[in-house]
């Protein structure tokens, strides 16, 4: 199962990386037809596509290697490594296209745009291509649970919009004579990209200075450690993520006066309940003993 998994995970990069490339080499086509800005955007958002399409594939199979002597928690820093480089190639693209948009803005007529046609027909492709690759990225994320795959197909959908935005800016220029809209569309798309950078960049700037895991996991972490039995309580809750993957520190009290064996099955069976809570985590459980001769009063 494992195997196929990893198959599947890697065909979805694979497909990822092809679809963005014929997406560039589409939408340059139309840029150099057309000269539209707001071609030029959606032509830079591919870019950005095939970086972290790229990203997400190298980290798939990197992430994917088992811990070694050198690397004891495994190598799943590499997908937030990757992704926070990529955020900043995100808003640099975004500073240079708002850039170009806000000039189109205030200059006294906008450029024209040329061979409308050619760019629409180049954009209802990219459509279809994005719809096809989104519908694929969806189907192998649930297959597999991949969370890498399951944010590369977000981010695929979240293009959808901005090509059909494209496609209005191209057909104001043809039908209406109407260019601005070009600049209009150009000038969102570098909002939108500004805040994707952001968000991404911030996730994986968190995870890199191991930043505690969100507080609903937090609290349902809680909430079984509370309700597990044989424990007399717990403390020292520490969590952190690393790419996918979520690592997990507690210490649990148990009663100083049973077998060593009966302690280590409170304490295994809460570990496996807490992978079964969270399939992609290491769970590190420490046993103190409480109780008389302990040293340490158990809890009422």
């Amino acid at each position: 199962m494992q195997a196929a998994h990893r198959r599947l995970n890697l065909s979805a990069g694979i497909a990822s990386v092809t679809v963005a490339i014929a997406l560039i080499a589409l939408k340059l086509a139309a840029l150099i037809a057309t000269g539209a800005l707001s071609v030029a955007a959606s032509l830079a958002d591919n870019v950005l596509d095939l970086v972290m399409s790229a990203g997400a594939l190298a980290a798939i199979a990197y992430a994917a290697r088992p811990a070694d002597q050198d690397h004891a928690f495994g190598h799943t820093s590499a997908e937030d490594l990757a992704a926070f480089l990529q955020a900043i190639i995100v808003l640099g693209s975004a500073g240079l296209i708002g850039a170009l948009a806000i000039g189109r803005l205030v200059a006294p007529e906008p450029p024209a745009i040329a061979a409308e046609g050619v760019g629409i027909a180049v954009m209802l492709v990219s459509l279809v291509l994005t719809g096809a690759l989104v519908l694929w990225l969806r189907f192998v994320a649930r297959r597999t649970g991949n969370r890498v795959v399951a944010a590369d197909s977000l981010h695929y959908l979240s293009d959808l919009l901005p090509t059909a935005g494209v496609l209005v800016a191209l057909a104001a220029s043809a039908l209406w004579g109407v260019g601005h809209v070009d600049t209009v569309i150009a000038l969102l798309a570098a909002l939108w990209l500004a805040v994707s950078g952001l968000r991404i960049g911030r996730g994986a700037w968190d995870a890199l200075m191991d930043r505690s895991a969100d507080e609903a996991v937090l609290e349902r972490i809680r909430a079984i450690a509370d309700d597990w039995p044989g424990l007399a309580g717990w403390h020292d809750l520490k969590t952190r993520t690393a790419g996918s993957r979520l690592f997990i520190s507690l210490h649990v009290e148990i009663d100083g006066r049973i077998t060593l064996n009966e302690a280590h099955a409170v304490a295994d069976g809460l570990e496996h309940a807490l992978e079964a809570a969270f399939p992609d985590a290491e769970v590190i459980i420490h046993t103190d003993p409480v109780g008389p001769g302990s040293g340490r009063k158990a809890k009422g």
